[in-house]
């Protein structure tokens, strides 16, 4: 008897309730900048469609978000002090303290914070650590991101995405926030960030770009996937309630042996690289950027991804892509 796998292929109707992998709204997290300054809601020229907004602004815009089911963000912050010690990302009043007191105002519960907590914006070097002698210093950075997390927490955050890739972060974190009574603030580590050219537009966003030296020091050599997985095992270990593997297209892969790997939710990171480049390529007219992106949407939930933090879900709510 010939097989014919075709007949649950022959209409749209078949097609949609066969489908093995499916997409929903609650999977996304929408990325924002936020800036010092009222009144500022300045396009970022690397990612078309993505601003820098002033608190005042980011609320608008959230707001606006919420209104088509966009309750998941994460937040970074661009413009503040930057010193060799890092010390206004940690500050009681920085920027992203008080932009998360104020959208929690605004949102309550209606809104899920996430915050990113690293300090390449922070420092004059723009490497995400303490420097000294041309080298990130790992303890000692560990000891600022974690002060970081617990400004980020106080301020209301519901959520930490700790991107540094330091060793022993997320313990570090955690147990800082336990001592101080955030018990129920989640951490979702970059797990797996690797030191990738995708970030490009990025570094001109967060402003964060290393002014000497790369980061291979301390982000995950893209050769490397078995070392990919042990990292993001450890910080399960430590204590972190998702696991993410950042850039997300190159690394389905990782995606698809981590979730074969563990029992923590895992997430990606579809990153401003992947984003612009779609972008770049619609403007020209050389690809259909619906297709290509909710192919690409649904390629990271097939690997294993529960959660997608993306750029390009402001278009796929409001053109009603999914």
């Amino acid at each position: 008897m010939l097989n014919r796998p075709r007949r649950l292929r022959k209409n749209p109707l078949v097609r949609e309730m066969v489908a093995e992998t499916r997409l929903s709204k609650d999977m996304f997290i929408y990325p924002h900048f936020v800036v010092p300054g009222s009144g500022v809601s300045n396009p970022i020229a690397a990612m078309p469609g993505v601003s820098h907004f002033s608190i005042d602004n980011l609320i608008k815009d959230v707001e606006a978000g919420l209104k088509l089911g966009l309750n998941k963000i994460m937040l970074f912050g661009v413009g503040e002090e930057k010193s060799e010690d890092a010390h206004t990302a940690y500050a009681d009043n920085s920027l992203v303290v008080n932009a998360v007191k104020e959208l929690k105002k605004a949102f309550a519960d209606d809104l899920y914070v996430v915050t990113d907590v690293c300090v390449c914006s922070y420092t004059t070097h723009g490497h995400c650590g303490i420097l000294h002698d041309d080298y990130v210093q790992n303890d000692q950075t560990v000891e600022v991101i974690a002060k970081m997390a617990l400004a980020h927490a106080n301020a209301g955050a519901d959520m930490l995405a700790p991107s540094d890739m330091m060793d022993g972060r997320i313990q570090a974190i955690r147990e800082l926030l336990d001592q101080n009574g955030q018990v129920n603030t989640a951490i979702m580590s970059h797990a797996t960030k690797f030191a990738s050219s995708y970030y490009g537009p990025f570094r001109e966003a967060a402003d964060c770009a290393p002014g000497k030296g790369d980061r291979k020091a301390y982000q995950m050599d893209f050769r490397n996937p078995t070392e990919a997985i042990r990292e993001a095992l450890l910080d399960a270990e430590q204590g972190a309630d998702v696991l993410m593997v950042k850039p997300g297209l190159a690394y389905l892969d990782i995606i698809s042996k981590l979730k074969q790997n563990t029992n923590t939710p895992v997430a990606v990171y579809n990153v401003s690289g992947e984003y612009s480049m779609v972008k770049a390529a619609a403007e020209k007219g050389w690809i259909d950027e619906q297709k290509v992106v909710m192919e690409t949407m649904h390629a990271f939930a097939r690997a294993g991804a529960s959660i997608i933090t993306t750029y390009h879900i402001k278009d796929i709510l409001t053109k009603n892509w999914m």
